[in-house]
């Protein structure tokens, strides 16, 4: 394990930058990487939601946050210099797919140290007394991956309530009353007071506890001019991190185990036009590409499960049959 240095920049523009950078360019053959990165107030979405939809913009515009869309699925979380997050990067293996249980544990393990009684729960979650304090979600490109997740350390949790738009059936599916009772900082659960500084320096001592000298891969400034051009040319977009909507005049919304689907139509003549998936689910495949063989097709199951027998569903969404999916869209 080799830990990646951000250079303490706190612009989640330039840390997802580099996170995506990371996976796509290192050397995973020999080695993995572990990356720590803590950011400016934003709240960062999930690379298959509707942004307009996941945020109060009013409140995130009127408190100058950042909003950025990440390449990894699942939902919008906050970020504010009281939240650390970590990113393990490895190489592709098909059992390490929605395996957060392998890359949360190191975590774990260090917080039961400090006698914070944390636990994996759920299909991403970590939670203290049934509680979250940690999301996490994956990358893969079938090559390289990364399983990334936030710790609410001492995070302003009036503002993770007030700057999303949490879905009302998602609350109701994990039998809690609001967001706010359903999270809390790792703070409140430690027997002496630390800043978020040396919680990441903790945290780093226990992953490299066997190591004579923690091994640090810094990238020359060659690379960081790379990161900074990925940074300005889609990670500071309009247009990554927001996006056009599609015309639609059918939506389908519906929450599976794995997390919602929101599948927004447009029909015209019993024929669909467009689609397009948003949500909260897991997958790690393009989208797009389900997208496109669905348009030109009848709205209709016998036409539509075919096209979705063509590929692997889990890998995009979840555990889920093309059947299934097609009942979903059409019923």
């Amino acid at each position: 394990m080799i830990l990646i240095s951000n250079n303490d920049i706190n612009d989640p523009a330039i840390n997802l930058a580099l996170e995506e950078y990371c996976v796509r360019n290192l050397n995973f053959e020999k080695e993995n990487y572990l990356l720590f990165y803590i950011n400016e107030p934003s709240i960062i979405i999930g690379k298959h939601q509707c942004t307009m939809e996941e945020i109060n913009y009013e409140y995130v515009k009127a408190n100058n946050m950042h909003v950025v869309r990440r390449i990894s699925g699942g939902g919008a979380v906050y970020h504010d210099r009281g939240n650390l997050n970590f990113s393990f990067l490895s190489k592709h293996t098909d059992d390490s797919i929605h395996n957060f249980e392998k890359f949360t544990r190191p975590v774990r393990d260090t917080l039961v140290e400090m006698g914070v009684n944390a636990e994996m729960t759920g299909r991403n979650d970590i939670v203290v007394d049934g509680r979250k304090i940690s999301g996490n979600a994956q990358f893969t490109n079938m090559k390289s991956m990364f399983s990334h997740g936030t710790l609410l350390f001492d995070s302003h949790l009036e503002d993770v309530v007030q700057a999303l738009n949490v879905k009302t059936d998602k609350i109701e599916s994990k039998g809690i009353k609001s967001i706010r009772s359903r999270v809390a900082n790792i703070t409140e659960f430690l027997k002496e007071p630390m800043s978020i500084i040396q919680f990441r320096e903790k945290i780093i001592q226990s992953i490299f506890r066997d190591a004579k000298k923690i091994p640090i891969y810094r990238l020359s400034e060659e690379h960081w001019e790379e990161v900074k051009k990925l940074a300005n040319e889609k990670y500071k977009t309009w247009d990554w991190n927001f996006g056009r909507s599609p015309e639609f005049n059918i939506q389908k919304t519906k929450r599976f185990e794995f997390g919602q689907i929101d599948a927004r139509l447009q029909v015209k003549d019993g024929t669909i036009v467009e689609v397009k998936f948003y949500g909260d689910f897991l997958g790690h495949g393009e989208t797009e590409e389900i997208e496109k063989n669905l348009a030109g097709k009848k709205y209709k199951e016998e036409e539509i499960t075919p096209v979705l027998k063509s590929f692997d569903l889990n890998l995009y969404f979840g555990a889920i049959t093309p059947e299934e999916f097609a009942a979903f869209l059409i019923g």
